[in-house]
């Protein structure tokens, strides 16, 4: 058993968004693995969600993202 806790890294002031309690937190209070962040206000972690909601819809209609051929082979 180690005999100091591991901190989480980040500082106050700076605003994350938890997945696991879905809430807004200052300062990383929750492992980095569940949470989204840093955000520059408490506006912004907020809309966490949303914001990664839009970014993977922006992704998904890349057209350098589908660059395959439709015959699912890479000819080069």
């Amino acid at each position: 058993m180690p005999l100091f806790k591991k901190r989480t890294v980040g500082k106050p002031g700076e605003w994350y968004y938890c997945l696991e309690h879905k809430k807004v937190e200052e300062g990383p209070e929750c492992p980095a693995k569940d949470r989204f962040g840093p955000y520059a206000s408490r506006g912004e972690a907020e809309h966490a969600m949303e914001t990664a909601r839009e970014r993977n819809l922006q992704w998904e209609n890349d057209p350098r993202w589908h660059d395959a051929p439709a015959g699912g082979r890479d000819d080069d």
